[in-house]
């Protein structure tokens, strides 16, 4: 791609590797990109944040394709993972160690598959408390990371489709689509609570994003040679 195509608007299929922020990844495209064509600035942005410790599908605009942010993030998305039974997070998954224990010797594979068809179709969720999501101003993780408690207002989302595709207790691996603005990690919170235990989010990987498919995403690191920048 020549420097015109990145100016004139490019959407990047990136594959977000495991701890890094979606900031940090936008910063990592930014920088190559401007050092292969010598740019002093481009405008480039992403369409839809993904956690620290999740892996997956970002898609990074630039040019005059950061207008159509809005519109992709709009679009559906599905994600693969786990949920741990047993043991509640703060912050729902493993960015915060586990506060409570429950049991989990009443659980079956038919309730799980049951429990989890009871979120199919619109629901209500509470956000994390730890998430960015700005409350007069301030976002969550601030509040929770000072210990403060704080009002959080249930969101209507909607789960097209919660398929559990293997169960290995304490580990259920699944696939979900779902609406913009959906967490995963309170899901994985209240499906524990409605099995009468606790749960946490301990992988989740995105896979899709509208037609966008993780399969045809480059790391920053392969994509830093595909522009012939070492690092």
């Amino acid at each position: 791609m020549t420097k015109e195509d990145f100016l004139e608007g490019q959407v990047l299929l990136i594959d977000k590797p495991f701890g890094w922020s979606s900031f940090q990844a936008v910063n990592s495209l930014k920088w190559k990109i401007r050092k292969k064509f010598q740019l002093k600035k481009i405008k480039i942005g992403h369409a839809g944040t993904l956690d620290p410790l999740a892996t997956g599908l970002l898609l990074i605009c630039t040019g005059k394709s950061t207008k159509t942010i809005n519109e992709i993030q709009g679009q559906k998305k599905e994600y693969t993972g786990t949920i741990t039974l047993g043991g509640t997070t703060p912050s729902y998954d493993l960015e915060t160690e586990i506060n409570e224990n429950f049991p989990i010797d009443h659980i079956t594979k038919e309730l799980i598959h049951s429990t989890a068809a009871q979120f199919i179709g619109d629901i209500e969720q509470i956000p994390p408390v730890f998430s960015a999501l700005k409350k007069d101003g301030k976002r969550l993780y601030e509040y929770a990371r000072e210990g403060k408690e704080v009002e959080i207002k249930k969101r209507k989302v909607t789960i097209t489709e919660f398929e559990i595709t293997a169960v290995e207790l304490p580990l259920i691996h699944f696939r979900v689509v779902c609406s913009k603005g959906t967490y995963i990690r309170s899901l994985a919170h209240d499906l524990g609570k409605a099995m009468d235990s606790g749960a946490h989010l301990s992988s989740l990987k995105r896979t899709k994003i509208g037609d966008y498919n993780v399969n045809k995403a480059l790391t920053p690191e392969e994509f830093g040679k595909l522009l012939q920048i070492d690092s």
